[in-house]
């Protein structure tokens, strides 16, 4: 006898509940006293590199069936879908959904199913016991984390009409042939994540003609639409923020980012002056004047709206010289060498970044003193200018940190300038790497310039040098840009 009514989620959810503050450890070891817990599976659950085992082991172990991969859910007569997901504590105490949640998979086997609320996806979304355990990467074992949290959830009413066009989205480029060209970053919060060790391990063929191969994918909800699951429904003190569609009807006939490029675009032709009078903002040609005016289009008055945080939306302002030209390139947070050299495609900060993260821009074009504003529009960087330009571009940065950056010092007049041989702007259409640091700082072979633990960072070689990061090319904006 099963200590829950399968039939029955709130029991479901009642027993989940049992499992706050137990390690998955203890689950394990508490099993061997349950004559319903699955006795002969040969799951290495503490294997950190295969994912899922967590999962599989409060499938066998907890609740007493069999892990599968069948794609009804996982209590079928009660509809529920469990799920076994993480979250991180940053430095600063505050809490982070630690992943993206995988749903079901993708397959290219057969002709789609147009309507969402028949597929697989809604089938495994619509109920889900979300189980949350906190990841502490300083344990030696990943069965020696903590769950905290057993939570029935569903996705919110108001969020349905953008889940229900991001399927859409999907399949929609799955008919056209074009799964291969598939990119977390065209959807909001429902996304298709790849699904395999390495690329060419995961290829198959697509359904669809000219049936280009693929990487293997599956539906999953994006890390910051868990984020926002997280702070809202399991952990306390939410975190509020402005929404900017406040009525499901507004998505009825139009896409939400047909509703967002209307708010922009009805003030198209007015000056960045006449802006800030019509919000009542002082005009002072600060670079937060710009952003301001953005978020009061879009209207809300701070700058955090909540469909952009929970669909990793990055807001960039653009400025357009009189000539259609871009004084600067767009900075990304600097990056650790260390860190780089270590890390594989995939695993890099600039593939998640681009992969995951859309952008909204808002461009305005100089005329005179003033900046007028042109257009704005969504964008994503496509999949073969990510995995092919921008790849070549981080792994010749990536093998000149590993094999050695050599430097040239050059005397000046007022001191000195310090060359190095990383690859500059010319060397790659997309991205480049230049400084990220207050001043200049080196060390190396008894030279010592500039604040070394404030501007520096330690190479692979001993040596320091100032804080690199990467940059997108101002040229190549300027293609993507519909000016």
């Amino acid at each position: 006898m099963l200590p829950y009514d399968k039939t029955d989620p709130a029991s479901i959810e009642a027993y989940a509940k049992g499992l706050a503050g137990k390690t998955f450890s203890q689950v394990l070891e508490e099993s061997r006293y349950l004559d319903f817990a699955v006795k002969d599976s040969k799951i290495d659950y503490s294997n950190p590199n295969q994912k899922g085992k967590l999962g599989n082991l409060l499938e066998e172990k907890y609740f007493g069936y069999k892990a599968n991969s069948d794609q009804e859910a996982d209590f079928p007569e009660a509809g529920v879908e469990l799920k076994v997901t993480c979250y991180d504590v940053l430095k600063n105490g505050s809490i982070s959904a630690g992943e993206r949640l995988v749903l079901t998979m993708i397959s290219y086997e057969g002709p789609v199913e147009k309507d969402f609320y028949q597929s697989h996806v809604w089938e495994k979304c619509r109920r889900i016991l979300l189980v949350y355990y906190e990841r502490d990467k300083k344990l030696a074992y990943n069965t020696l984390y903590k769950i905290t949290f057993a939570n029935m959830v569903s996705p919110a009413r108001h969020d349905m009409p953008i889940i229900v066009q991001d399927y859409d989205r999907i399949i929609q480029k799955m008919e056209a042939g074009k799964a291969d060209e598939l990119s977390e970053s065209d959807t909001l919060y429902l996304g298709a994540c790849t699904k395999g060790a390495t690329a060419a391990s995961s290829m198959r063929p697509q359904f669809y003609p000219p049936y280009t191969p693929a990487r293997k994918r599956a539906f999953c909800f994006k890390r910051q639409y868990m984020d926002y699951i997280l702070h809202t429904y399991i952990m306390p003190g939410r975190t509020t923020y402005e929404p900017l569609i406040r009525d499901a009807e507004d998505l009825a006939e139009r896409t939400f980012e047909e509703v967002i490029t209307s708010r922009i675009a009805c003030h198209y032709g007015a000056s960045d002056k006449e802006l800030c009078d019509l919000y009542g903002r002082e005009y002072n040609k600060n670079k937060a004047q710009w952003y301001d005016l953005a978020y009061r289009m879009l209207g809300i008055r701070g700058n955090h709206a909540e469909e952009f945080q929970k669909a990793n939306i990055a807001v960039k302002v653009i400025r357009l010289e009189e000539n259609n030209t871009m004084k600067e390139s767009m900075s990304f947070p600097p990056f650790k060498f260390k860190e780089l050299a270590g890390q594989t495609w995939e695993d890099s900060d600039i593939f998640r970044y681009f992969d995951e993260t859309r952008f909204f821009f808002v461009i305005f074009k100089k005329a005179g003193d003033v900046y007028y504003l042109h257009k704005c529009q969504f964008w994503n960087m496509p999949y073969r200018d990510l995995n092919e330009t921008v790849r070549d571009g981080w792994e010749r940065v990536k093998e000149r940190i590993i094999n050695g950056v050599s430097f040239h010092i050059s005397p000046t007049k007022t001191g000195h300038i310090i060359h190095n041989n990383l690859p500059s702007k010319k060397d790659n259409r997309i991205i480049h790497v230049r400084p990220h640091a207050a001043k200049s700082a080196y060390k190396m072979d008894g030279f010592v310039s500039g604040n070394i633990e404030r501007d520096a960072d330690e190479l692979p070689s001993g040596e320091y040098m100032t804080r690199q990061s990467f940059w997108i090319n101002n040229s190549y904006l300027l293609e993507q840009l519909e000016v």
